[in-house]
């Protein structure tokens, strides 16, 4: 069996994603060297450690979302309708980073250590240095979660619109994919690969990041997810997702957290810590062995065996 590094060179040897235009005009997302035994050999018992509980971090919170991961492995979340962005140490102790944020959803750090965030009450995408300073990135736009590529461009995402955005490094917006519920997004850690959760359907898509930013060849490719129990709905609640360092993906949903292996496969559904919604995960604290969640009026935190990696320390896969 691997272990992580020889995990993580495998994906990015072997799971590389080749997109593959076929006669007729059909489009297929293909992979290469992708048996069943390699996918069997990253269950969900590679990730949880035995006896490991959530936890809890703070509550009484109003609705916690866009848990994010700074280099050093401080997560910084925001509670949306209070306006307020707070800091988790790595010890797991939680302070206010910012306040009358404007209800602020999403966020990520850049590559150059800012914070960036979705700032909806405005309308504008904006990044904060840790002293709290704010610059505006884009204005006008309707934005929930947000990737951000070590270029200094970005991807947003706009739930209502049905589109996914890119914020080029000189602040020129366009749109790079359409037709979409998109909520949750996020990038492979060699930045050639971008996943989008769509609201309407038990599947996340999988589109191929150009040399120019566009997206192409869009497809279906992690899940079915599962659906809570009992539920008479189609709609899984995708939201939030994370990767870590083999290339698994975390996804948090109304049943708990799916994680899927690098063929697109389910692995396990991690439970939640109490009923109530999970909307986003990361990976965060001493050496980002931590899976952060973002669960309501709470935030929680749990050990695991593996590690995130966030993928502006990740050098960009050779072509």
């Amino acid at each position: 069996m691997c272990d992580g590094s020889e995990t993580a060179l495998l994906w990015k040897r072997l799971f590389r994603r080749q997109w593959t235009a076929l006669a007729g005009g059909t489009l297929l997302l293909l992979t290469l060297l992708t048996p069943s035994a390699f996918a069997q050999d990253m269950p969900l018992s590679q990730v949880l450690l035995p006896g490991a509980k959530w936890e809890l971090l703070g509550e009484g919170y109003e609705f916690t979302e866009g848990p994010a991961v700074a280099a050093n492995g401080e997560v910084f979340f925001t509670d949306v309708p209070a306006s307020r962005i707070y800091r988790i140490s790595v010890e797991g102790d939680v302070s206010l980073f910012a306040e009358n944020t404007a209800r602020t959803n999403g966020l990520m750090f850049g590559p150059d250590g800012r914070l960036y965030g979705c700032r909806n009450g405005e309308k504008k995408i904006v990044a904060w240095q840790l002293d709290g300073t704010m610059e505006t990135i884009a204005t006008d736009v309707q934005s929930n979660d947000i990737a951000v590529l070590s270029d200094g461009s970005l991807y947003f995402t706009d739930p209502r619109g049905g589109k996914v955005w890119r914020v080029d490094a000189a602040g020129r917006k366009s749109v790079v994919a359409s037709d979409l519920r998109p909520n949750g997004l996020i990038l492979w850690g060699d930045e050639g690969t971008l996943v989008v959760t769509d609201s309407a359907e038990p599947w996340l898509w999988a589109f191929q990041v150009a040399q120019d930013g566009s997206l192409g060849f869009g497809d279906r490719y992690y899940g079915p997810l599962r659906l809570p129990s009992g539920s008479d709905s189609p709609r899984p609640g995708s939201d939030g997702m994370t990767v870590d360092r083999d290339g698994r993906l975390y996804v948090a949903t109304r049943a708990g957290i799916q994680m899927f292996d690098t063929t697109g496969r389910m692995g396990g559904v991690i439970p939640q810590p109490q009923p109530k919604f999970v909307s986003n995960v990361v990976f965060g604290g001493p050496e980002h062995e931590y899976l952060y969640i973002t669960c309501t009026d709470r935030v929680y935190r749990l050990k695991t065996r593996t590690a995130g990696l966030p993928y502006f320390q990740q050098s960009r896969a050779e072509e």
